[in-house]
């Protein structure tokens, strides 16, 4: 883990997946002031909010944190120069491969560059491409997801590239002890979302919240691809009446493309606003009927609302007393 502290600049090599609405300025000053690494969660910010999103953030910590850029999002390189301009120390990609020019245009502002991975040929084509770090993340994960557990991602892909580049594992974590399995393995740290959504200092509704306190890992489920020609990435939430209206926007988006008056793109970038108001609804609005309750499958250990100091702590106990049975 101190190789991942010392790539973070951090006390833990611990992160904070980036989740839309919930990563934002008070849980991530939280987690990096209690020793881990904070990610803001642009999603569909415009470059002026993230602007302000990051100012408010740098008043709260003077700890190194992340911003956390979707590739396909229309306004990618004025997001880079706002990071730019606050001299961002970490910049995570996320959503598939890096436009031409992007990730000069990151590491030539001063920032290390993280991608994910979610296949071996992909992490070693980043690594090629000059990316700093690497997020391995596995189908157990909350919102967007891959089809390969992260248990078989990282026994396939850590003995390959753990040496060349920092690598983070992500998905289903929810204890030390797989911590602890995954350092022995040669990651160099992890990555935590649903586990933090129910620190006390987490914006996310009581509503929302309480949803997660109440759910087991079988209420986590992935949504369908109803249309081939459709390439939607699945997305990991609580089952409720969102996820039949999700069903219903891909059917939608589906009949603008075979008549013609939607191209592919705008057709994609219609699923993640649809994704972007519904995952609102829940967190902020606190309909956790029908918003999405983005959540990965490590929400049955979610239970109870706590502070990150205590959350971060109890991590590193359960991996410490692991390593120690060894």
């Amino acid at each position: 883990m101190r190789r991942g502290a010392e790539f973070l600049g951090t006390e833990h090599a611990i992160m904070a997946g980036a989740m839309s609405w919930v990563s934002e300025r008070h849980l991530v000053s939280a987690i990096s002031n209690a020793g881990g690494f904070g990610v803001i969660a642009c999603g569909a910010m415009t470059p002026e909010l993230l602007d302000a999103e990051i100012a408010a953030t740098q008043a709260m910590t003077d700890k190194p944190f992340g911003v956390n850029l979707i590739t396909m999002h229309p306004a990618l390189s004025e997001l880079i120069d706002v990071c730019s301009r606050h001299k961002v120390g970490h910049v995570v990609l996320a959503g598939g491969l890096p436009p031409t020019g992007s990730i000069d245009r990151i590491k030539g502002s001063g920032a290390k560059l993280l991608c994910f991975a979610p296949a071996l040929a992909l992490a070693k084509k980043l690594i090629r491409s000059g990316v700093d770090a690497l997020v391995i993340e596995g189908m157990e994960a909350g919102g967007h997801i891959g089809p390969v557990s992260t248990s078989v991602l990282a026994q396939e892909m850590l003995p390959t590239i753990a040496e060349q580049v920092p690598v983070f594992i992500a998905g289903g974590i929810g204890r030390g002890e797989a911590i602890a399995g995954y350092l022995e393995m040669g990651a160099a740290g992890v990555q935590l979302g649903t586990r933090f959504v129910c620190a006390n200092e987490c914006i996310a509704h009581p509503n929302f919240k309480k949803a997660f306190i109440r759910a087991s890992a079988r209420d986590a489920t992935a949504s369908v691809q109803i249309d081939p020609r459709l390439p939607v990435i699945p997305v990991r939430a609580l089952k409720n009446a969102g996820g039949e209206s999700f069903t219903a926007k891909q059917r939608e988006v589906a009949k603008l493309l075979d008549e013609g008056k939607v191209e592919m793109a705008e057709a994609q970038l219609q699923i993640e606003h649809y994704w972007a108001g519904a995952l609102r609804r829940a967190v902020i609005d606190g309909d956790v009927e029908h918003g999405s309750v983005m959540a990965g499958q490590s929400v049955g250990m979610v239970t109870r609302e706590e502070p990150v100091t205590d959350i971060i702590a109890t991590l590193l106990d359960e991996a410490e007393a692991a390593l120690a049975r060894r």
